[in-house]
């Protein structure tokens, strides 16, 4: 074979195979989530199948701490924590970022929620929203008690994400916490 038709056809197998594994593992809803083992900036380190037949989940992606659109998105869940809690929930946001950065944003925040974070980006990566820059998307799932995807919302809008997130826990019919 001509050496410069297997220059061109080499790159674009390769191509089209790391294509075919992002879509191959793309999330769906129905899909049962992949669980993760994650430390939070709480302290404590969050698994996924611990709030399986408990209670449900959310996980809110973000790219950077300390940039301008993760900040909007974490101070408005801060300022609306109370509001999110009214549900029978436990949500984190989560990123790659390393976690004493992750721990000096929270605080800067006053998030009172923990933010977790994927060093290795493993979970990122069985979530489908690590990035060609290598970091996280800004994608949001919402998890069921029964551990499956009710949801993903690829479409943040970084000021409003409490209030989308309420919205989308209130149509998931996500229970209500007892008062």
């Amino acid at each position: 074979m001509n050496k410069s038709i297997i220059c061109i056809i080499k790159p674009l197998l390769l191509l089209y195979g790391l294509l075919a594994m992002t879509f191959a593992s793309a999330l769906e809803v129905g899909d049962m989530a992949p669980d993760f083992s994650l430390p939070g900036t709480d302290g404590n380190t969050h698994q996924l199948s611990d709030y399986r037949g408990k209670q449900a989940v959310v996980i809110a992606w973000f790219p950077k701490a300390y940039t301008y659109g993760c900040t909007i998105e974490c101070k408005s869940l801060a300022d609306n924590g109370d509001k999110i809690r009214q549900y029978d929930v436990t949500y984190f946001m989560a990123s790659v970022d390393p976690l004493r950065k992750n721990r000096g944003f929270a605080t800067e925040m006053e998030a009172d929620f923990p933010l977790l974070s994927d060093e290795d980006k493993s979970v990122a990566k069985a979530y489908n929203v690590l990035s060609v820059l290598g970091v996280a998307k800004r994608h949001t799932f919402y998890i069921g008690k029964d551990g499956r995807i009710l949801a993903i919302d690829k479409n943040i809008t970084p000021a409003t994400s409490a209030e989308d997130m309420i919205n989308q826990l209130e149509q998931l019919g996500v229970a209500k916490r007892n008062q």
